[in-house]
């Protein structure tokens, strides 16, 4: 290269659409097999490190998996990425615990049943190579501490079993001894240097403990550690942890409160909804969480559509917010179902902090913290239904509360639809990825549609709307079936790794 000339980058484009792969499956059903309602997955959530994945299910069980691959050619597995050493293998887990986190339990004041159901799982940080987690049901958050303890066991008891008779008493000859006043023997020598009782020919047997070791063996103990209970009136939608590693939020409906780990007899109320008047309810609090990195700011969502940022600092009630986010309703589009389907299940702070994604009934959307105009993406799930909002409302359906995750990259976005299938949209800018898959052994088998970004009219928001062309049968030419439907994943911190539930069986896939 001649001295003077100068490289010039060529301009990066957008990231090329992710080759998703089939992982693993635990949990598998046979064909026709009929799935418990107990058994029913209802959380799922990687730790930060990717390394350990919980599910929770509706029978109040919290399962714990654990990472295999991690450890190659005895280095590290993040250490070799950072090399740039080729890594054949992908991410692989293996069950590693349960245990049963919530029972059934009944409200005698209220006259109300409480589910075991397992609503949130939220993983805490790790001390001393124990896990931490926190697991609600619609009620009562617990805190678990699982950790390895070494099998102890008896190796020794040192005992002859010729002088043992019957229930453990000792034999001793019929013949009279001569006792001391304080129970003592004077046929009875004493090794004071080895530490050794004798005695005479058919006198007791020396005094013997048993001898306990420590076995290579470890069991995996889970114990909870506290129980943060009668906080809350309405059901809890939402825990979520604060980057403090101290305090951690817990939201209903009408409710938001504050906890310290460590205290579990009295919590802040931090955000309250509840009008004066309950007929003047007009919406709800439907998902909560703390921002990534800022330990004053954390985020709600609405059954109306917004989404509130909240500054601890500002003062003790946040009944203010520090930013609203809603999208303006068009014009001549409203209907029966507008508002119901208006309604969003679930946020997600990316990675950075600087997105909200969020899901409602027929989309996710991408919002910039800094952009309060409208979301900077809408990414369209199944636009198909749109026709069948009527039946959907009839069978329930419409008020289905579908999950979404973000890449660790901040690159992609995901969420579940019917059918088991789930979507996988970029949102990087130029990005027209948009792809179907369905959780299955064969993730790729339902019918691919090129989708075409469409720019909207108003260039203020840059609203990209993509995969609305995705048609409504499989492969098979069969209709969607809103029976199966993929409500729950989660999509690995580091890595194009995702896990989805599909009933009662956690598939995996990679890219």
């Amino acid at each position: 290269m001649n001295g003077g000339d100068e490289v010039v980058a060529a301009p990066a484009g957008p990231p090329q659409p992710l080759d998703w792969k089939f992982s693993q499956v635990f949990g598998e059903r046979t064909a026709g097999e009929e799935v418990q309602e107990v058994d029913i997955i209802s959380a799922i959530e990687f730790d930060k490190t990717g390394d350990h994945l919980a599910t929770g299910d509706r029978g109040g069980r919290v399962v714990l998996f654990e990472r295999t691959d991690t450890k190659d050619h005895g280095v590290p597995r993040r250490d070799l990425e950072r090399m740039e050493y080729p890594i054949g293998r992908h991410p692989e887990f293996r069950y590693k615990t349960e245990f049963q986190s919530h029972e059934p339990e009944f409200d005698y004041l209220k006259s109300l049943e409480i589910e075991e159901k397992i609503n949130k799982i939220r993983w805490c940080q790790t001390a001393n190579g124990a896990l931490f987690l926190l697991s609600t049901n619609d009620k009562t958050i617990k805190f678990w501490k699982v950790q390895e303890k070494k099998v102890k066991k008896i190796s020794d008891m040192n005992l002859d079993p010729s002088k043992a008779v019957g229930n453990g008493s000792i034999a001793s000859s019929s013949s009279p001894k001569h006792c001391l006043a304080n129970g003592g023997s004077p046929d009875r020598s004493y090794n004071y240097l080895g530490n050794d009782f004798s005695f005479p020919p058919g006198g007791l047997p020396s005094l013997h403990l048993p001898v306990v070791v420590t076995s290579q063996e470890t069991n995996l103990v889970a114990r909870c550690r506290r129980v943060y209970a009668h906080a809350h009136d309405y059901h809890i939608n939402s825990v979520s942890n604060n980057s403090d590693g101290e305090t951690f939020i817990s939201a209903d409906d009408l409710r938001i409160n504050l906890w310290n780990l460590e205290i579990s007899n009295q919590s802040f109320n931090i955000v309250d909804v509840k009008p004066a008047n309950m007929e003047d309810l007009t919406e709800v609090i439907t998902s909560a969480e703390f921002h990534p990195t800022h330990c004053n700011t954390l985020a709600y969502s609405s059954s109306k559509g917004s989404i509130r940022v909240i500054d601890l600092r500002q003062s003790a009630l946040c009944d203010s917010h520090a930013k609203l986010f809603e999208e303006p309703e068009a014009p001549g589009s409203r209907s029966f179902f507008t508002e119901i389907i208006a309604s969003i299940s679930d946020i997600k702070f990316a990675r950075d902090g600087r997105y909200i994604l969020s899901r409602d009934y027929m989309t996710l959307k991408l919002w910039d913290i800094n952009m309060d105009s409208g979301p900077v993406a809408t990414f369209q799930v199944h636009e198909y239904l749109r026709p069948k909002l009527c039946d959907l409302y009839e069978n329930d359906s419409i008020f289905d509360k579908f999950e979404c995750c973000l890449s660790g990259d901040g690159l992609r976005v995901a969420t579940g639809s019917y059918s088991n299938l789930f979507r996988v949209f970029g949102c990087a800018p130029g990005s027209t990825e948009a792809t179907t898959l369905e959780a299955s052994k064969n993730p790729m088998r339902q019918v691919q549609t090129p989708s075409r970004p469409s720019r909207s009219l108003s260039s203020i928001t840059r609203v990209v709307r993509r995969g609305a062309e995705n048609p409504g049968v499989d492969a098979n030419g069969n209709a969607f079936d809103f029976t199966t439907k993929l409500l729950h994943l989660a999509w690995h911190p580091t890595e194009n790794s995702i896990a989805c539930a599909a009933a009662n069986s956690l598939y995996m896939y990679y890219a």
